[in-house]
């Protein structure tokens, strides 16, 4: 077995990291080294020349075979995907395949013909709606309108050409999330300077913009409405890249719109698929020096640095500010220094022109030793893996150490521009989701609060004691509409406690919840530090033969309290009392699920089948129920309010 491409303590350059691909094509060695491709593509998407870079090297992976890359690594399953649109798009292949390979995602993809974007999503049969595609992207331009106006034409024939456009559109994304499984990806429409001056008054020109305005506007709207359907607004991505398209190449080749913009809009994609996979990152951890403050803590004393006042102080005001932004979305923040942690303290708490205070961090780690170990401290007393970690220093060796030791964290290497810092941090989109819920917001309050709990933990003389001490009250009970978005975000983005890592959207969610035949039950805790809110889910369907459970999630942050057993003891006797034959339940192995594999078993079920993969099937007869944990108070109901008396949940079709 060669040795891995990353062995040293230090940041790839763009020029070596490309070179190093390039040698990998070269030996065949790209599906085996894949893993180690994350620092060496994370160096190409840096700099003028990132798109260009990127591009070279994703067509370099398009030429593996995504089986070879999943067969040496299970835990990187292809994501399918469907590439459909108006222009031709050859140029977006390259970009696509390395910004996925970025997050450790191979791609598989299927293009449609040119301009076959309607009927491929008319087409129930074709690709766009087979069972396994994840995303299906159609990729739309601003010719789709233009191509179809008569010549000359005014602005009244553009307003009929988009009404009715947008028609079509909404009906066949409407068609798409009835009867296909997969995230439809469509995109807003950029207006050209090329389209708006071949109208020569500027009312006709006012009248153009406004019209194409509420057309985009429609678009982004239907992203709203339909929880499987994704827009990408190019308009943002267009203000960083510079013109939509060459000229020259959108008339000769039909390329409506241009490589750059294809390069961001392919990031913006691998961002969706990487929330899609449960791959979210939870946590920002931060320098201090020339990171949130110009200066050095320990060299110039606490009046010396600046967050405001100078020009670069203002920078470094402005990017805690940002910092601070994301932290109130269910960031958490934390601080990993090399500075003696009192000053560290002393600095946030009293410095008058800090933004960040002390308690908008979980965990402040100020210290002399190794920055990777105190990164893995830190996940340990959060109870969080390293890999939902991003951690933004600007040196170059603290950064490269980082990379080399622990692969799996986020590094966002700042350079000595602070007025960059901004970009910088949120140019990958580390923490995007789908929809952002209460919980998240209270997330940082929640793991506060665990603070207390750690600190019970260390004085109890035994775990049984803390636990007695902790008072776990739980409470399982049917979801609500209300708890939809919460549900459907712990099956996307939990990972350690989930059996079978089934990612559902709220749709889909929300489908299980009216279907009489399913039981979707939210899981609530609470102790005498506080109220933990919904902490996990459990999805369980009833036929004549059993009482099925698709999936147990619970958040990383209740583990180890007993609260799944509880829910689980409960669900057991709920399947005796309603006459139930017995129980039966999976578990299939992921890089990170391991440590519940041997739950089912510890409640009494029966292995009845070991797959080949890991797979394990279970059973429970029902005959013996386990005892549910003592420390635990538990209010279980079934029902949701206003079912008649007498009625299961769960209850199987006729």
């Amino acid at each position: 077995m060669s040795a891995p491409v990353t062995t040293r303590p230090a940041p790839f350059d763009r020029a070596e990291a490309l070179e190093r691909i390039r040698a990998l094509h070269a030996q065949e060695r790209l599906a085996e080294q894949f893993p180690a491709l994350g620092p060496l593509l994370a160096a190409l998407a840096q700099g003028p020349a990132a798109a260009a870079d990127l591009a070279r090297a994703g067509r370099l992976l398009a030429r593996v075979d995504p089986a070879r890359i999943h067969a040496a690594h299970p835990g990187a399953r292809p994501l399918n995907v469907t590439v459909s649109g108006h222009g031709t798009l050859d140029a977006l292949t390259g970009p696509l395949t390395a910004e996925l390979a970025r997050h450790g995602i191979p791609l598989r993809a299927t293009h449609g013909e040119h301009d076959s974007w309607r009927r491929d999503l008319q087409d129930t049969a074709g690709a766009l709606y087979a069972a396994d595609t994840d995303l299906s992207l159609v990729v739309l331009d601003a010719q789709l309108v233009f191509d179809e106006l008569p010549h000359p034409w005014r602005v009244a024939d553009v307003a009929d050409a988009l009404t009715a456009k947008l028609g079509l559109i909404e009906r066949l994304a409407q068609h798409y999330v009835r009867d296909a499984s997969g995230t439809l990806v469509l995109n807003t429409l950029p207006l050209l300077p090329g389209h708006l001056r071949q109208l020569v008054d500027h009312r006709s020109r006012t009248e153009l913009s406004l019209l194409w305005r509420e057309f985009n506007a429609q678009l982004l709207r239907l992203a709203l409405d339909h929880p499987r359907v994704h827009v990408v607004d190019l308009d943002p991505l267009i203000a960083e890249s510079g013109p939509a398209r060459d000229s020259r190449l959108a008339l000769y080749t039909k390329e409506h719109l241009g490589a750059e913009l294809l390069g961001r809009y392919a990031r913006q994609i691998a961002h969706l698929a990487r929330a899609l996979r449960g791959r979210t990152k939870k946590v920002l951890v931060l320098d201090l020096d020339h990171t949130l403050w110009d200066g050095v803590l320990g060299d110039d004393g606490p009046d010396g640095i600046a967050v405001a006042g100078t020009y670069r102080g203002e920078a470094f005001g402005a990017f805690q500010k940002v910092v601070r932004q994301l932290g109130a979305q269910g960031v958490l923040l934390g601080v990993c220094s090399k500075n003696d942690q009192e000053p560290v303290e002393q600095v946030l708490a009293g410095h008058p022109d800090m933004v960040l205070r002390p308690a908008d961090f979980v965990r402040i780690t100020a210290n002399w030793q190794p920055k990777d170990g105190n990164l893995r401290e830190m996940a340990a007393r959060l109870n969080l893996a390293t890999d939902s970690f991003v951690f933004v220093d600007d040196s170059p060796f603290e950064c490269g150490l980082v990379a080399a030791s622990a692969p799996e964290i986020a590094v966002v290497r700042l350079d000595e521009e602070p007025a960059l810092h901004i970009d910088r941090l949120l140019a990958d989109g580390w923490f995007d989701v789908r929809e952002l819920t209460e919980a998240d917001r209270d997330r940082a309050g929640q793991y506060r609060a665990d603070a207390g709990r750690l600190e019970l933990l260390d004085g109890a003389a035994s775990m049984e004691d803390y636990l007695q001490a902790l008072d776990v009250r739980v409470t399982l009970a049917p979801a609500a509409e209300s708890d939809v978005p919460r549900i459907s975000q712990l099956t996307l983005r939990t990972n350690q406690f989930n059996l079978t890592t089934r990612r559902l959207g709220p749709d889909e969610v929300r489908a299980r919840l009216h279907t009489p035949r399913h039981l979707v039950l939210a899981v609530r805790s609470a102790d005498r530090f506080g109220d933990n809110g919904l902490v996990g889910a459990v999805f369980a369907e009833r036929d004549q033969d059993a009482l099925r459970i698709d999936n147990v999630l619970l958040s990383c942050r209740v583990f180890a309290r007993g609260i799944e057993q509880a829910a689980l003891c409960a669900l057991l006797a709920h399947a005796r009392d309603t006459a139930a034959p017995a129980v039966v339940a999976a578990y299939r192995p992921t890089a990170k699920n391991g440590k519940v594999r041997d739950l089912y078993p510890s409640l009494g079920f029966a292995t009845v089948r070991t797959g080949q993969d890991g797979a394990l099937d279970f059973r429970h007869d029902l005959t013996r129920l386990p005892p549910r944990p003592g420390h635990i108070t538990l209010d279980a109901t079934f029902t949701p309010p206003g079912t008649p008396p007498g009625t299961p949940s769960g209850t199987p079709a006729a």
